[in-house]
């Protein structure tokens, strides 16, 4: 207890709020003023009013919390904390399919590099994805860099014709049907509940699809008692807290970047303003744009 009550002496010095993914370490989640998927997060960001943003989470989160508040100083407690995915998709593609390619909106995944938004028409977040590409005037759709959720999209809009870039999250392809089928014949009666970064085959086994806000507001719904939850394990603390008499059973591996949140790292990162995110002022304007379209078209 001692390190969370001096973390909290820090942050009230500091002037900091504290913004944490449901994906990071338990007693980080728990230390933190705001918790939250990747949507709620950004407008969690944008409203932030303190000198100091602390954002536990993976650098693109950081970056995005600086582009929608670049007055305030962001700091994360691991800068080295990164998505691979968001880094799977080439200027060189979306540059080609935009010259030959009429009607094309290229649309991409908040889970990316703010160059890679930089490049595109809209960011959306998984629970706003749907929405946002049906919305969309354009008839062709280029989806980066998540191909597992663009494929999901793509089957809730069959009206437009979609390209994908090839990306993956590691830790949710990494998730066979194979185990989710076991889980399922282990606990009968169980509902499955399932993040759209999964594959085909794992989306197909599911009861329920959608972003984690989305999964922990359909175990509180459902009347299930007992669900097999395919993301990332973070999310089972929130699940626990919320729904203590209900049964959640993990299937998939950890985030490695993610549990670089630790609660050593976050009080030297506010102690001593380590891991501060630094942009130049191009990139962030660059990046805006398609930040604020996907906040202003999830409305």
């Amino acid at each position: 207890m001692q390190i969370q009550a001096a973390i909290a002496e820090m942050k009230k010095r500091e002037n900091a709020v504290i913004l944490a993914h449901y994906y990071v370490p338990d007693e980080v989640q728990a230390a933190a003023d705001y918790v939250g998927d990747s949507y709620y997060l950004a407008k969690a960001a944008m409203a932030a009013e303190a000198e100091t943003i602390v954002f536990c989470g993976v650098h693109f989160m950081g970056e995005s919390a600086k582009i929608l508040n670049p007055s305030k100083r962001v700091l994360m407690p691991e800068l080295s904390a990164d998505c691979p995915m968001a880094h799977m998709a080439d200027r060189r593609q979306i540059e080609k399919l935009r010259a030959e390619t009429d009607s094309l909106a290229v649309v991409c995944y908040i889970n990316s590099t703010a160059e890679l938004k930089a490049l595109s028409d809209v960011t959306v977040t998984s629970s706003n994805a749907v929405k946002i590409v049906r919305s969309l005037k354009e008839k062709n759709i280029l989806f980066i860099p998540d191909a597992n959720l663009g494929s999901f999209v793509a089957e809730k809009v069959p009206e437009k014709n979609f390209y994908f870039s090839g990306g993956y999250c590691p830790v949710h392809a990494s998730l066979l049907a194979a185990d989710v089928a076991a889980e399922k014949a282990a606990h009968p009666g169980a509902e499955v509940l399932t993040h759209p970064e999964c594959t085909e085959g794992v989306r197909a086994l599911s009861d329920f699809i959608g972003s984690t806000a989305d999964i922990i507001r359909r175990a509180g719904e459902s009347g299930a008692e007992s669900f097999i939850v395919c993301t990332e394990p973070g999310v089972l603390y929130e699940l626990r807290t919320r729904y203590p008499s209900k049964r959640f059973i993990p299937v998939s591996m950890a985030c490695a970047d993610m549990k670089k949140n630790t609660l050593e790292a976050l009080y030297a990162c506010l102690a001593e303003g380590k891991g501060e995110v630094r942009m130049g002022e191009e990139e962030m304007n660059a990046a805006r744009r398609p930040l604020e379209r996907m906040l202003e078209l999830a409305k």
